[in-house]
């Protein structure tokens, strides 16, 4: 992971995005990290991974709650499938 201060980034935006095609550029204001630039290609796996989490926990939530459950077959219908 690279890491550039804003100024910097300011400076060369162009190079940092050529950069974070590579790895993750982090930009720092005043020693701590502010952003961090990463290819829209790897946002977009970030973002699917999270959202595949969010549907696991989601599941497992739904798992455990405690009732009835209703057959497939009735919700398909429920849903006029």
């Amino acid at each position: 992971m690279s890491r550039i201060t804003a100024s910097e980034a300011r400076k060369s935006f162009a190079s940092v995005i050529e950069t974070a095609q590579r790895e993750a550029v982090t930009v720092e204001r005043r020693g701590e990290a502010q952003a961090v630039i990463v290819s829209a290609a790897e946002y977009d796996r970030l973002r699917s991974a999270a959202q595949e989490i969010e549907d696991i926990t989601a599941f497992d939530a739904a798992m455990a709650e405690e009732g009835p459950n209703i057959p497939w077959e009735q919700v398909k219908a429920d849903l006029g499938w």
